[in-house]
This record gives C-alpha cells, sequence and structure tokens, in this order.
C-alpha cells in the first residue's frame, strides 16, 4: 500500500493565499477564547517510523500463532491465492468508502454487481444483496424478512451455532417476534417435534447446513413441511460446502445466508467477516440494504447503479425491515475475487479436499480411541468424545503448536467438534493423532 503525505508548508501558505487568508490562527479567528486549547493536547511524542515497528513487532509476539488448526465452528482457515490480497490490498479499493453518490463509484459497484451474481450462481437463488456485516447478522435479518401481521413466529432448529441463536434471539427481541428452538435428536433437527409447532403463526424456519456439528441436514424434507405450513425456509450454508451439496434452491429454500469469511478472508481475529444473503425474487424488496443492478447509460453503454436500498436511511423508517448502515463492501469484493480465482473446479476441489482430509482425521482418531458421537453424513466437521480429558487434550496440542478442536459445553460437555480443511496435510494430521496417543 502507497503511502499518504500530508500537506507540506507551502502547501498550507498556498491554500491559505488562495482564500485570502494569512494564517491558521486567522482562519479559526472566530473561534471563542475559552474553546480553544492552548497548552496542546495531552498525548505522548510521537515515534519514528522503526520505534513504530519495534513496539508493534514486540505487541505481536503476544499472540499465539498456531502451526495447524483443527477448529472450525463457523470460522474456517482456508488456502487464499496470493492473487486475492495483491487485488484487494490496492488503494482504490481499500480506502474506497461507501458510494453515496454511487453511480460516480462504477468500479464499486461493479464489483458488488458481480459478487451479487456469484453468490447467486452459489446458492441458486434469483437475488443477493451487496452483503451486510457477518453470518449471524445475515441470519437474524433474513428471519426478519419473513415477519408478518399475522406471522410473528421463527423456528429455529438447535443444531445452529449458538453464537447464531444469540443474535437471532437478540434481533427478535427488539422487532417483537418470537423464537422457538427445536430441540436436536442424535445431533440433527428433530423433525416430528418441529411438525407439532407448525401452525397458522409461524413466519419461518432457520436451517444450519451443515449443522453445527458438522451434519449434512434432511433439508428438502423440512423445506417440503415448512411450505405445507405456508412458512419460509431459510437456510444458513457455508459457501464452501455449496460446491458439493445441493444447494438452497435445490433445498426449496426462500433465502439463503451464511458467513463469507472461507472465501478469501484470513480468520484474523474475528473479522471483518462477510454476511452473505440471497433469496428468491418474490422476497427481493425486503432484502436489507443495497442491491447493484446493470443498465445502459444515455449512450447505450454499460452502467451500474443501485437498484434498491431497502434500509431506513433511504425509506420511511415505519417500511423498513431493517436499519443495517453499510455493507461489507471489501469483504464482498474479496469473495468475488477468490471465487473467480479458484472458480467451480477449484471450489469443487477445496469442498472434496476438506471432505476427505476430515474423513481421515476421523478414521485416525477412532484408532486411538476417540470415538465418534454421531455416526452420519458430514462435510468437514464432526463430533468425537474426549475420553475425559479434554482440557488436558487442548494444553497439550497447545504446546505443540496445534490448535485443536473444540472442545463442547452444556449437554454436549464430555464432546469435541473436529475440522479439517484443505490446508490441513496427511503429515499435519498423522502428527496430530502420534501427540494425542501419549496424552
Amino acid at each position: 500500500m502507497g503511502n499518504y503525505i500530508p500537506v507540506t508548508e507551502n502547501e498550507k501558505k498556498e491554500m491559505l493565499r488562495a482564500i485570502g487568508i494569512d494564517s491558521i490562527d486567522t482562519l479559526f479567528g472566530q473561534i471563542p477564547e475559552e474553546m480553544i486549547i492552548k497548552d496542546g493536547l495531552n498525548l505522548p511524542e510521537g515515534m519514528s517510523e522503526t520505534q513504530i515497528h519495534k513496539k508493534m513487532t514486540a505487541m505481536a509476539e503476544k499472540n499465539q500463532v498456531f502451526k495447524s488448526l483443527f477448529r472450525g465452528a463457523g470460522a474456517y482457515q482456508h488456502y487464499i491465492p496470493s492473487i486475492v490480497k495483491s487485488i484487494t490490498g490496492k488503494e482504490a479499493f481499500l480506502t474506497a468508502y461507501t458510494p453515496y453518490q454511487a453511480e460516480v463509484s462504477q468500479g464499486i459497484l461493479q464489483t458488488i454487481f458481480e459478487y451479487q451474481t456469484m453468490m447467486c450462481e452459489l446458492t441458486g437463488l434469483d437475488d443477493s444483496n451487496a452483503s451486510v456485516y457477518d453470518g449471524a447478522t445475515a441470519a437474524a435479518e433474513a428471519i426478519a424478512m419473513c415477519k408478518m401481521r399475522k406471522k410473528n413466529k421463527a423456528l429455529v432448529s438447535a443444531t445452529v451455532n449458538p453464537g447464531v441463536i444469540d443474535t437471532i434471539k437478540t434481533y427478535c427481541h427488539g422487532n417483537g417476534m418470537e423464537v422457538v428452538v427445536i430441540p436436536e435428536k442424535n445431533g440433527e433437527t428433530d423433525i416430528e417435534w418441529m411438525e407439532k409447532q407448525l401452525d397458522d403463526g409461524v413466519a419461518c424456519l432457520y436451517l444450519q447446513q451443515p449443522n453445527y456439528f458438522g451434519i449434512i441436514e434432511a433439508a428438502e424434507e423440512i423445506g417440503q413441511r415448512v411450505h405445507a405450513a405456508n412458512g419460509k425456509l431459510i437456510m444458513g450454508v457455508n459457501p464452501i460446502a455449496m460446491a458439493v451439496l445441493k444447494t438452497p434452491a435445490e433445498c426449496q429454500a426462500d433465502i439463503a445466508v451464511g458467513e463469507g469469511q472461507p472465501l478469501g478472508m484470513p480468520l484474523g481475529f474475528g473479522g471483518p467477516f462477510l454476511g452473505f444473503m440471497t433469496c428468491k425474487a418474490d422476497m427481493t424488496r425486503k432484502l436489507p440494504g443495497r442491491i447493484v443492478g446493470e443498465t445502459t447509460d444515455l449512450e447505450g453503454k454499460q452502467a451500474f447503479v443501485l437498484t434498491l436500498q431497502a434500509r431506513e436511511q433511504h425509506i420511511r423508517r415505519e417500511k423498513a425491515s431493517s436499519n443495517i448502515c453499510s455493507n461489507q463492501a471489501l469483504c464482498a469484493m474479496t469473495a468475488a475475487v477468490y471465487l473467480s480465482a479458484v472458480g467451480p473446479k477449484g471450489l469443487k476441489e477445496v469442498a472434496k479436499q476438506s471432505m476427505s482430509k476430515a474423513v481421515y482425521l476421523k478414521t485416525r482418531l477412532a484408532e486411538i480411541g476417540y470415538d465418534t458421537v454421531y455416526d452420519k453424513p458430514f462435510f468437514n466437521e464432526f463430533v468425537t468424545e474426549d475420553k475425559g480429558k479434554a482440557e488436558e487434550i487442548m494444553g497439550v496440542l497447545t504446546e505443540n503448536g496445534i490448535l485443536g478442536g473444540l472442545p463442547l459445553t452444556g449437554e454436549h460437555t464430555g464432546q469435541i467438534l473436529w475440522c479439517c480443511t484443505e490446508v490441513n496435510s496427511k503429515d499435519e494430521i498423522d502428527a496430530l493423532i502420534q501427540i494425542l496417543k501419549e496424552v
């Protein structure tokens, strides 16, 4: 990234001359005397670039960087092609802010349009917005889209990521929707229990695919039953898994949302991430945030415009279903660049390798006594027993530079959620197993 150089003293004098003023003091001469800071700000002395580099390096060394990760639960380590950072790191994109005079920013609008197109292709649905803050926010916003005067109840499967469930409850507390959590049954949504809850007041059902335990849910069957009760099906999906699983559209979903972090975004410290949202055409006007469309200008040339902005800053507040303020434009563009770089075949290869390596890890863990809790189809995550020593296991792995699976809590205490992606090599998995043998 290039350097930003402040204006020089000569440039300041030139600007003052242009407006007919001889000094900065004259420029601000109308400010009351009692409001002027005379002794300077109480800030420490500035540091040189070398000093700053040393200080930041010392701070960074307090973080532990793991050489191997076997943890997912909503955020995943995938290989990011170098071209992704090369493009998204350019100043024109990295420093661009929300395009309030949108049509002037044709390049930014096109990146959003391309992103929307790719998300529609990935989920099979008709329309996409320009993104929202993260996957959990997208889930809560999707439920708000389904609210109707006589349909004020949302069903949410207990097999959804707990953080997403908490976010949904927070949003619904504010908008007056009732949230009913469907219990799990052997790691899956309890369809029989769900069936009994499908009354006229149900606006929608939220289902995660694959679910929090890594299991592939019976989404088609659930979708059919929800639609029979005149409700909407919302699916929260892993975008990498969409390369090999049935799309939300094929599962009859009305809305698909999810966390876009696997599409070219590093784990960092939990963000910034990306919430994607797509839907059927009949729900497009309820999508929160922005939608960019393609048209032609007066000369017949291709042009991009902000087609729809169903948010309270642009329409009557009482008609807005969301008060979301912005979109994750840089993260959305990152996802578009990543998908362009890997292409359809590459994305499918990422998904296949993630699945095959997870199967290998599951097999090796079973060999040393870590029994699988749910013997069901899964994508790249699965749950095992922890043999009563989760804390000891994680401590030893941490000492060896490995972030192990996620120890589960509550009624799942004593279990570990493991994850693999394409970046986990066979040697890494074998090294993990060798360490666990000695615990």
